[in-house]
């Protein structure tokens, strides 16, 4: 990939951006809640040359798809396709950066599967973001200094560019149309290596770690059915982080509570039980009530219950209580969210009936993939059994799938 740049004289940075998994925390970040988090060892390489222009140029090495657009506060991104993700970084940071206007040159190479929940496009940001900001020395001025300095806030930072939202005086813009948080950039940037993060957002606060049990191993099995959250699943996305926002208007309005977010009105006193029955009795159609309520349990139920009892399960090695909390998830994600598919849920089902401690899918939900903890030495028998039943199961899919083990990487690094 570095060829790619190189010339003479011309110095190229490069960077790892990894993958990330979502233990647990699904679609939690958005409103508040908490999350459980690790980064893959599997990710994008992106390399940069800065320019004497104001362009960037854009290539991807292995599909040789090219991008080239101006470092413009008035750029119109593409929409649905890959090149609207770098675009909109560029945007924000030469609406948030008056003084950023050098483009670089930068090449990308990954072994991320693409649309299948490990957060390729989140990376796909971050590590744009990284090069276009050591190409304009951002770190260097006051609006980093004093907004941006913790790897917490520039997480943070980051899933506004995402969803187009401000941060603090950085003021936002449309971002890609996907109304998410910073669940995936946190863990992109934040994560570290052998270790399970807690996290709570809004803002993004780090609440420990813990080590990744002995003996177990990460397998990742890609479903093949993709999960596009700028495609034809965004508006189904959308529609759960708008359910958290219209909860938490509705409470507000109804007890004049000043929460600012979801999470923080569900550990107001007494005020689960009366928002589930405020949600009970609504009669809006566009948000039924059926629809809230459940959003409304299997929000509080995965951050205020399942987080806390599945990081102390892990943290006092309780494999067992660790797969139960994880189950529980799942059957959220089912119940509550909705957003799974058959092929998720069976390849969910099938690892925890094949031996795995625990196992769960990730991500955005409506396809996607499931992760799973096994035993280090039962890692390969595991993974032909898991595929060989899937692929009974769910043939035109399985074409598409396949599993991997993944350590649990670093988050995002300078590589020279």
């Amino acid at each position: 990939m570095h060829a790619a740049l190189r010339s003479a004289g011309r110095d190229v940075a490069a960077w790892h951006v990894p993958g990330r998994v979502e233990l647990l925390g699904k679609h939690t970040d958005y409103a508040g809640g908490r999350s459980l988090l690790a980064a893959l060892d599997r990710g994008l390489v992106i390399g940069m040359s800065p320019r004497s222009d104001a362009t960037v140029t854009f290539l991807d090495t292995a599909s040789r798809a090219r991008a080239a657009f101006p470092l413009d506060p008035a750029l119109v991104p593409l929409t649905g396709r890959w090149a609207g993700y770098p675009m909109t970084v560029a945007r924000r940071i030469a609406r948030n950066f008056p003084h950023a206007r050098r483009g670089a040159d930068l090449a990308l190479a990954s072994d991320l599967p693409s649309a299948s929940g490990m957060s390729s496009s989140s990376a796909l940001v971050v590590a744009t973001f990284l090069a276009l900001a050591e190409a304009n020395d951002l770190q260097a001025a006051d609006a980093w200094r004093e907004h941006l300095a913790t790897p917490e806030a520039l997480a943070e930072y980051l899933g506004c560019i995402e969803n187009g939202q401000s941060f603090g005086p950085l003021a936002g813009d449309r971002g890609v149309g996907t109304f998410g948080g910073s669940q995936d950039h946190t863990a992109i940037v934040c994560c570290r290596a052998g270790q399970v993060s807690r996290f709570s957002f809004a803002p993004v606060t780090f609440e420990g770690a813990t080590p990744w049990p002995d003996g177990m191993e990460l397998v990742v099995a890609v479903s093949g059915v993709r999960s596009r959250k700028s495609g034809p699943q965004q508006a189904a996305f959308n529609r759960l982080s708008a359910g958290t926002r219209e909860i938490l208007r509705k409470w507000r309005e109804a007890s004049g509570s000043e929460a600012e977010t979801l999470a923080a009105a569900a550990a107001e006193p007494g005020a689960p039980a009366a928002i589930q029955k405020l949600l009970e009795a609504g009669t809006d159609p566009e948000f039924p009530a059926a629809f809230l309520v459940s959003r409304f349990r299997q929000f509080v139920r995965e951050s205020f219950e399942i987080i806390p009892a599945a990081a102390a399960a892990l943290a006092q090695g309780d494999l067992a209580e660790f797969g139960r909390q994880v189950d529980a998830s799942q059957f959220g994600a089912e119940e509550g969210l909705g957003n799974q598919v058959a092929e998720t849920v069976h390849l969910a089902h099938r690892a925890r009936a094949l031996g795995a401690h625990a196992a769960s899918s990730f991500g955005a939900g409506f396809g996607g993939s499931v992760w799973a903890m096994v035993e280090r030495d039962a890692v390969e028998s595991f993974g032909r059994a898991w595929m060989d039943d899937y692929r009974r199961e769910f043939p035109a899919a399985a074409r598409r799938a396949q599993y991997f083990r993944s350590a649990l990487g670093p988050g995002a690094r300078r590589l020279d």
